[in-house]
């Protein structure tokens, strides 16, 4: 048997956190999705595939900052370049030529876009895609999946602000469901400036979905027929699944794609990129912020992309991802547990049937992080270019011991 892991330094930071900060850890790294005691709280360091937390406990990690990490905590090339760009300096009073650099690369690279503007986080990104289809439709309603995640911004965060209502012009429907959405195009004929989607569904809570086959053509022509705009958010996917944007996964050609999380390994740099005819509306916009023109996060993304291009990385997130997700599949069956693992394989989710709250995945996933494995029960998962197959194993080993634990609390 395993020996469980203790967090105390985590508990007591977060007792400390709790009286200078709201919630003490906010956002999705708050720890409500846990059950208490069976997580970490606070981290130290990471390396490869490898985190340490606050007790100094080791973990192979399936979170990899929550997507950012695709080559893998502290890659050497990419951080020593991001090292030596900041002693250069940083944060000048104008871009540096790496901006220009990797505007250049990206629109070569990804598929039928033709210009690249910079921010730093997703939401900045998929908001400014938002007004910009609004100005250049100058139409004001929006279409996105029922329970898809878009940022935090008001117009698409679940927070309510009665007096200053964001969202009475964004419309929801069931992914896949094209009744619902021919729907809603015939109800706000006239009215609808764009439709945002993310490659897959993946929402907040729940299993992850694919396009039906014909739900991508019949969104295009919708969209073309009411002269609204096709938004791809790409944060999230955001080269897991094509280094030519998840959008040629799929074959569809959006007008905006957003992305981000993995573009840089971890420094914070997202993009936003459109087709040449939304250039003038996008060169209109007042786009800017503080800290958007940092150089070092230029410097990383280009080496990250270069890297990705050496390494082979979409075969090997194929196949790293093809082991966890058929070993985790059938450990789950030998313990008597239903399970699928769903969305592709270098993003993989884990459900259990008749697990509407995910209990059962609290339940598992707490006895992975316990051991060593860390998983979370309520966000997809992510396969970075360091997971090996000797982590893949030794994470299978250790869910053939959570399963059977899982089975035993459960009764």
């Amino acid at each position: 048997m395993t020996e469980e892991y203790k967090f105390d330094n985590s508990v007591e930071l977060f007792k400390r956190a709790v009286e200078v900060i709201p919630g003490g850890i906010y956002g999705s790294k708050a720890p409500g999705f846990v059950i208490p005691g069976s997580y970490p709280y606070y981290f130290k360091k990471g390396k490869g595939c490898r985190l340490w937390d606050a007790d100094g406990n080791e973990y192979i990690d399936y979170l990899c900052g929550y997507g950012s990490q695709i080559l893998g905590y502290g890659y050497d090339e990419v951080d020593n370049a991001a090292a030596e760009a900041m002693r250069a300096g940083d944060l000048l009073n104008g871009p540096q030529p790496e901006m220009v650099e990797l505007a250049e690369t990206l629109t070569k690279q990804i598929d039928g876009m033709d210009w690249a503007v910079f921010a730093k986080n997703g939401t900045d990104t998929t908001s400014l895609a938002v007004s910009m289809a609004r100005v250049h439709t100058g139409k004001k309603k929006i279409i996105m999946a029922r329970g898809a995640y878009h940022g935090a911004a008001n117009w698409c965060s679940t927070n309510v602000f009665p007096e200053l209502d964001d969202r009475k012009d964004v419309l929801s429907f069931t992914y896949n469901n094209l009744e619902e959405l021919c729907s809603l195009f015939a109800k706000h004929r006239g009215e609808i400036a764009a439709i945002i989607l993310t490659p897959y569904h993946h929402p907040a809570f729940g299993p992850q979905i694919m396009p039906a086959e014909g739900f991508y053509e019949r969104v295009k022509n919708l969209t073309k027929a009411e002269g609204a705009l096709f938004i791809m958010d790409d944060i999230r996917c955001n080269f897991r699944l094509s280094l030519a944007g998840s959008h040629s996964y799929f074959g569809v050609e959006p007008d905006l794609i957003t992305m981000g999380k993995s573009i840089a390994n971890g420094q914070p740099i997202s993009v936003l990129m459109g087709t040449d005819n939304l250039k003038s509306t996008a060169g209109s916009f007042f786009i800017t912020g503080t800290f958007w023109m940092s150089g070092v996060p230029f410097t990383a993304s280009l080496i990250t992309l270069k890297i990705m291009q050496e390494v082979n990385l979409i075969e090997h997130l194929n196949r790293i991802g093809g082991m966890l997700k058929n070993g985790i599949r059938s450990a789950a069956a030998d313990a008597g547990f239903k399970a699928e693992i769903t969305g592709a394989a270098a993003i993989p989710f884990l459900t259990f049937e008749n697990d509407p709250d995910l209990y059962i995945n609290q339940v598992f996933c707490s006895e992975m992080t316990k051991r060593g494995i860390y998983l979370h029960p309520h966000h997809n998962w992510f396969i970075s270019y360091a997971h090996k197959d000797e982590d893949i194993e030794k994470t299978l080993e250790t869910a053939r011991e959570a399963f059977k634990l899982t089975a035993a609390k459960l009764g």
